[in-house]
């Protein structure tokens, strides 16, 4: 209730207490997956007594809910917020969208001069063809009919030599405004950039939320006892939605080295309302917005019923509810239904970057470099013949470091300053293991013929009462180096007793049941240059008679 009224009243203020209006600012962002803790302040000056701060420059999407206050200098009272019927900001335009406006102005007028020069020119042009023009209506008029032979030929010959002049003046007056037009348009492009500029620094002109913070300043505390001023600051912290971060990584692998650099950073974004600019950034792992604590755990009733009563269950939308006993028993009261988490973070980790950071709202996706981990790899070629037609290199590597790797949909891999692909990430501690994979071998070719199999297709249902297929695996290596193969393949695995697998493979794999994976096999070789190496491997499964095998 406490919050709500923050969110939704502002309490009416004493008549006794002077405005103060103070301009605050994020000094202050801790981003979360999905969402940020903000923080905010601003410094004031005030006498002796009673006050009210007036912050009116938060956006306006600020929960106002989450809002909590603080204040140094000055004692702390009622604390009101509201959207509607905020006061003005009072705030000047900042300095560097004047210095973008003014620069915008200033390519404008040139532009307007250019495109008034290209306009006279023009004009000039114009004005030499009418003289041509006048000068050819001349010797039509009815005045020539009494002129003598020798006027006429004098009319003539000045008739054209103007009119050439003229003409000859309106083609070089057209040619220089043609080339005046194509001089505007370095004009026009600065013109745009200029544009951009100004659009590139997202002015804060949307609408804003207003806090009133009543604080009571003691006689002869702060900075200026002799001017009766007193000087603190109100720091305001809350919570919002419109933030997020994600890690990202460039993954390079040095072959030669066998060493693998993972290069950290942070892809940071933010739709606010309002620029930050110069704020203290800090990354957590950490979601406030999930859940906090545990889910609780029921008691288990379970019973036992006759077969008469358990014909009593009826289907009602779906799910199979159970009648009552005709005689009044008392009912267990039902577990309610809890969806599981979405997220689960085993560790939470902050990381706190060392320089402030400018994040424009809404316009800017901000990549920040943290540090890089280095360690070494033991490279070697997967191959899995069932899906895939080469091997593919795999780094695997120990997270030596004492730091933690963090699950990234974003990571790009490079081998020997190559780029190769993106593959999402998971989780790896300190001390963990994982296997990166840089791309396709060509030269690693895989095959899996089938060379024996019972009964029908793949994909059929089989229903007799027995299945048995033999498979041929090679791995041929085409390229002129000897590489260490991991080959991977898989038999059928039953969790029921009447349906009996058994398998046999030649060689026999170095490891079965893979990473807890039932079924998986693996075989570890060297493949030198050349050389070819096969695998032969079946399986049998017997069910009883009557049953179907899906």
């Amino acid at each position: 209730m406490r919050a709500l009224a923050l969110c939704l009243i502002l309490i009416p203020f004493p008549s006794w207490a002077d405005d103060i209006l103070v301009s605050s600012r994020v000094e202050a962002v801790t981003l979360f997956p999905d969402g940020a803790a903000v923080t905010r302040s601003a410094d004031f000056e005030l006498p002796a007594g009673t006050h009210r701060l007036i912050l009116a420059d938060l956006p306006r999407t600020t929960p106002l809910g989450t809002v909590r206050v603080s204040v140094e200098g000055a004692r702390l009272g009622s604390v009101s917020a509201r959207r509607d019927f905020v006061m003005p900001r009072g705030a000047a335009t900042p300095p560097e969208i004047s210095e973008a406006e003014a620069e915008v102005e200033r390519r404008r007028q040139a532009l307007e001069a250019a495109e008034a020069g290209v306009a006279r020119i023009r004009a000039e042009a114009q004005g030499a063809e009418a003289r041509a023009a006048f000068l050819g209506r001349l010797g039509q008029g009815e005045g020539a009919a009494a002129m003598t032979v020798g006027d006429l030929e004098a009319l003539a010959r000045m008739i054209g030599s103007e009119t050439q002049t003229a003409l000859t003046d309106s083609i070089a007056a057209r040619g220089r405004a043609d080339a005046a037009e194509r001089g505007l348009q370095p004009l026009r492009e600065a013109l745009d950039e200029a544009r951009q500029a100004l659009a590139a620094l997202v002015p804060e002109d949307g609408a804003r939320a207003m806090l009133a913070i009543t604080v009571t300043a003691a006689e002869g505390l702060g900075d200026d006892p002799a001017g009766g001023l007193t000087g603190g600051r109100v720091t305001v912290g809350y919570t919002v939605n419109t933030a997020r971060w994600a890690p990202v990584y460039d993954i390079r692998l040095d072959r030669a080295e066998s060493r693998v650099r993972i290069e950290r950073g942070a892809l940071v974004a933010q739709e606010t309302g309002e620029n930050w600019t110069g704020v203290a950034l800090g990354l957590s792992t950490a979601r406030p917005g999930g859940r906090t604590a545990p889910s609780e755990l029921w008691p288990l009733l379970r019973r036992i019923s006759d077969p008469a009563e358990a014909e009593a269950s009826v289907v009602r939308g779906g799910d199979i509810m159970r009648l009552a006993p005709a005689r009044g028993a008392i009912a267990a009261a039902s577990a309610p239904v809890r969806g599981q988490a979405t997220a689960f973070d085993g560790l939470a980790v902050h990381y706190d970057y060392p320089v402030a950071v400018d994040i424009a709202t809404g316009a800017d996706t901000l990549r920040l470099a943290l540090d890089d981990l280095e360690m070494p790899a033991e490279l070697l070629a997967e191959a899995v013949p069932e899906r895939d037609e080469s091997a593919y290199l795999v780094a695997s590597i120990v997270n030596g470091t004492d730091e933690i790797v963090l699950p990234s949909a974003q990571a790009m891999f490079y081998l020997d300053g190559r780029f190769v692909g993106q593959h999402p990430t998971g989780l790896i501690p300190a001390g963990g293991k994982a296997d990166l994979p840089f791309g396709p071998i060509d030269g690693l070719r895989l095959t899996r013929t089938v060379s024996e199999r019972n009964e029908g297709d793949r994909g059929v249902l089989k229903k007799s009462n027995e299945q048995s297929e033999a498979v041929r695996i090679a791995v041929e290596n085409l390229t002129g180096e000897t590489w260490p193969v991991r080959l991977l393949d898989r038999v059928p695995y039953s969790e029921q007793e009447d349906l009996k697998i058994t398998w046999q493979a030649d060689p026999a794999p170095a490891a079965t049941d893979r990473d807890g994976r039932r079924g998986i096999l693996e075989w570890r070789f060297e493949l030198a240059p050349g050389a070819t190496r096969e695998v032969t491997l079946s399986h049998r499964m017997v069910w009883p008679e009557g049953k179907v095998l899906d």
